[in-house]
């Protein structure tokens, strides 16, 4: 079914500036659009919009969500799982600070006692929990690995190996201008891939998340595009590809 701005606008609970500026950044530009202009949602733009509402509601900036929603590896399915997990979670968090507020007011009217601890029971300024979750489920355990290997490598190894990343960083951005599906990116990605597993144990998940941690973390995506702008988007994509076509 196919419906116009304002039909979703007032379906969703949200303006029509809302889904204008979401057309305007990229982060949902509806399949269709009139001659006059008007812009026109199909059923999957619908699923779209859900996917931004969720990540929305669960407190993540429109920049994050449009990276995790347009990436190559971005599956609605386990997103949905993710969300899920994350609102029950929310919701159990909820829960505990609604307990915690009934206690402070018997305490206050002098029915209970309540320790210095109690009084903040259900309070949690933690960081956003899907980022952890990402690292937990796509190789955390490498990454650790591969930190404790070099730590233990003298300065003369530390310094060819960081040669040895900054050849393979140059090689991979001479080619960044092709498709990341392309047999150049492949063939570059695949060295990344087999440098990686020398001081690690990256299993192809694992790479492919690190790929997505590469663009998700703004100090990775810094360092990276130093070597050419776009590199950390391209990587991300080139490491998810050589993960889906070399799993088995």
């Amino acid at each position: 079914m196919l419906m116009k701005v304002k039909e979703v606008a007032g379906l969703v609970g949200i303006s029509v500036r809302t889904l204008h500026h979401y057309d305007e950044i990229g982060l949902l530009k509806p399949e269709q659009t009139t001659e006059s202009g008007y812009r026109i949602y199909s059923e999957k733009d619908l699923e779209t919009l859900q996917q931004i509402l969720f990540f929305k509601q669960l407190g993540f900036p429109l920049k994050k969500i449009k990276e995790i929603i347009n990436s190559r590896s971005f599956d609605r399915e386990e997103a949905l799982r993710v969300q899920r997990k994350m609102l029950l979670e929310e919701r159990s968090r909820l829960d505990n600070m609604i307990a915690t507020i009934d206690k402070t007011i018997r305490h206050a009217k002098g029915e209970i006692e309540m320790s210095d601890k109690e009084k903040f029971e259900g309070i949690d300024f933690s960081h956003n929990p899907y980022e952890q979750e990402a690292r937990e489920r796509w190789g955390d355990e490498a990454i650790d690995e591969s930190n404790a290997k070099i730590k233990q490598m003298s300065k003369d190894e530390q310094k060819r190996m960081g040669e040895e990343f900054d050849r393979i960083y140059r090689d991979i951005a001479a080619v960044r201008h092709q498709t990341p599906d392309s047999d150049e990116a492949q063939a570059a990605i695949k060295v990344w891939y087999d440098y990686l597993n020398k001081i690690g144990n990256y299993s192809l998940d694992a790479f492919k998340g690190l790929g997505q941690m590469y663009v998700d973390d703004e100090r990775f995506t810094k360092n990276i595009d130093k070597y050419g702008d776009g590199l950390a988007v391209f990587m991300r994509d080139a490491m998810a590809e050589y993960a889906e076509r070399n799993t088995n």
